[in-house]
């Protein structure tokens, strides 16, 4: 299961390149690791080469709202200081740090420097009055609702298939924190749809940050209509 970072923002620009021929080391909240190795690639544009044990995996620069964002064939790699989001498009999004010390260390060092990404955890609970299709979806999405006259903006996106996975249905999505407003409102959505039909969907407003903390929000669905055709 994976959360995916939606910097929806209505101008997204180059953040600033790593210096050149910079090679770091991350370890990442799984227990895994991986060197990045930042150059210019071949036409100058600033590309990132992930390095884990004998594969090399070769991400362009592409725009992003903050920090540095490379992405090629649904891979990415987001960083912002010495905080990393890998995505290899197959496990569970990876938090990482720089350095050698593990991340369990590294959460311990000075309070007054918050980490550049924010986890919102929950889970998501629905009673079906009879079995959903196997290829409904859930999709989770944390917005900020803040604007009064404007739809809601996403800041992260989850989609988790409901085949063998009976609810309720924890989940995790990662949201970079400068994309968090002093004035904005962040809430978290649940929908269960198929094929682009909505079969559930969550009818209270739940709040993701209380003071600037993120807490764990449990949501229970409820279902739009009638039995749904299979």
């Amino acid at each position: 299961m994976k959360s995916i970072l939606f910097p929806l923002l209505s101008v997204f620009a180059f953040g600033l390149a790593h210096a050149g021929n910079e090679r770091i080391t991350y370890k990442c909240d799984d227990g895994s690791g991986f060197q990045a190795e930042f150059m210019a690639g071949g036409d100058g544009r600033p590309q990132a080469t992930v390095i884990m044990g004998i594969m090399k995996i070769v991400l362009p620069q592409v725009p992003a709202a903050s920090g540095t964002l490379y992405r090629a064939d649904g891979i990415s790699l987001h960083t912002k200081g010495d905080d990393a989001l890998f995505d290899d498009g197959k496990n569970p999004l990876r938090r990482c740090t720089s350095g050698d010390l593990p991340t369990s260390a590294r959460v311990a060092q000075p309070p007054g420097a918050p980490s550049s990404f924010v986890d919102i955890t929950g889970s998501v609970a629905y009673l079906a009055r009879s079995a959903l299709p196997p290829d409904a979806v859930l999709i989770i999405r944390v917005q900020d609702t803040s604007r009064a006259d404007a739809p809601a903006l996403t800041l992260a996106e989850q989609r988790i298939g409901l085949a063998g996975n009976p609810p309720p249905i924890p989940f995790r999505l990662t949201v970079d924190r400068d994309l968090i407003g002093k004035n904005a409102q962040i809430t978290v959505t649940a929908r269960i749809e198929r094929k682009g039909k909505l079969l559930f969907i969550n009818d209270s407003i739940h709040r993701a940050l209380i003071d600037g903390k993120p807490r764990h929000v449990d949501m229970q669905l409820k279902e739009t209509g009638g039995p749904q055709p299979r």
